[in-house]
């Protein structure tokens, strides 16, 4: 990150210094040199991590409930994803409720391949729960839900990533 008297810059955006008006593309256009000559520093970025996660670098947010002596529950971040799939399931779940519906309603039978796939989200969902359950940790939590499907070994071959979290069935 670029700074000058402590505030800091964007590319391509004019800024003002001494008096002097520097256009847009000046920070992209200007050496070192020119830039250090009118007092701008370069300084590291903050570190990044993620605040699904963690309260800031190095912090993970707590992974369990805790209830403390007056009987309040903080949720921990098991409890807050867990939820979460069982969100994505009633979302997969609901465009196809039409279709079970008017069966009830007219008494006609449900194609199995619907209700295939209906107990198919239903059945990852409680896996995904069951696997954020059994997380050790927030770094594996992290991998479980956001990890790469794929990991590379030392030789450069590609398998299917262990720590992830069950797929989703493939909408129908």
């Amino acid at each position: 990150m670029l700074k000058l008297d402590n505030k800091p810059l964007s590319y391509d955006r004019a800024f003002t210094h001494a008096g002097i008006q520097y256009p847009a593309n000046w920070l992209r256009l200007s050496s070192l040199e020119e830039r250090n000559a009118i007092g701008i520093t370069e300084v590291a970025d903050a570190p990044f991590y993620d605040q699904r996660f963690y309260w800031g670098v190095d912090n993970p947010k707590q992974l369990e409930d805790v209830t403390d002596e007056d009987g309040n529950t903080t949720t921990g971040l098991k409890t807050q994803w867990s939820a979460t799939q069982g969100n994505i399931a009633a979302s997969l779940l609901a465009p196809s409720d039409w279709r079970i519906i008017k069966a009830k309603e007219t008494g006609t039978n449900i194609p199995s391949t619907w209700k295939t796939y209906r107990a198919a989200i239903r059945t990852a969902c409680n896996t995904r729960q069951t696997e954020i359950s059994n997380a050790a940790d927030v770094p594996a939590l992290k991998e479980l839900l956001f990890g790469a499907a794929t990991i590379t070994d030392s030789d450069g071959n590609e398998t299917a990533n262990p720590a992830i979290a069950t797929a989703w069935p493939t909408p129908i």
